[in-house]
């Protein structure tokens, strides 16, 4: 029993620290410390240990005996090459889309910027980071390939921690956001993966602050 309440109060100090993380109520760079951490949650601090222990493992805080946790600030590479992942993903999710899936998904989506708007309208930033992952996963389930979406899950830790990281310009342009995620809904309900893909790449470059290799390119 009292192994079973250690667990729940780890899960709790993980679901915590990571939400705020996510939410950019942690910013990168923050030193997290295990006292104030427990105080804050009302657990001890062998909870959050495991908890920080987990999130290091997740790329999401560096540890430092006797100093405590540092929130990861995600190198230029590491965004950028996450990104052109999810890009190639997502773009041949719309070219191989399944006409039986599509209808349902789309719709899905449509549903799913209004939610993403009353998120931002509310402050609730998380949520947003939250609902835009699945948004985007989305168009890769179009083409029915459990392989692509396994490929795509192994870096929607990197799409969280990039999200968060560009909170302060997507506060600052919602309605930007939010039109753009329309387009590309758009631009799947038509079939124009090329319009698609180059509609994502600016959307991920612009929001993100990476400069485009494909761009680059021509």
């Amino acid at each position: 029993m009292a192994t079973a309440r250690r667990g729940d109060a780890s899960r709790r100090a993980y679901d915590r620290i990571r939400h705020d993380i996510v939410a950019g109520t942690l910013a990168p760079g923050s030193m997290l410390s295990e006292n104030t951490l427990a105080r804050e949650l009302g657990v001890s601090r062998t909870p959050v240990r495991a908890a920080l222990s987990r999130l290091q493992t997740e790329g999401w805080v560096s540890i430092y005996p006797q100093r405590g946790a540092l929130v990861r600030e995600l190198t230029y590479d590491e965004i950028r090459d996450a990104a052109e992942v999810r890009h190639a993903l997502e773009t041949a999710g719309v070219l191989r889309a399944d006409p039986e899936r599509m209808d349902a998904l789309l719709t899905a989506l449509d549903d799913s910027i209004e939610q993403q708007r009353r998120d931002l309208a509310t402050g609730d930033f998380a949520a947003f980071n939250e609902r835009s992952l699945i948004f985007h996963r989305t168009f890769v389930e179009l083409s029915a390939n459990a392989t692509m979406l396994t490929l795509y899950d192994r870096v929607q830790d990197r799409q969280l921690q990039s999200t968060a990281r560009s909170a302060p310009a997507i506060i600052e342009d919602p309605e930007g956001v939010l039109e753009e995620h329309r387009a590309l809904v758009r631009h799947a309900r038509d079939r124009d993966w090329v319009g698609f893909a180059q509609l994502l790449d600016t959307h991920q470059t612009s929001r993100h602050g990476t400069v485009s290799r494909m761009r680059a390119q021509h």
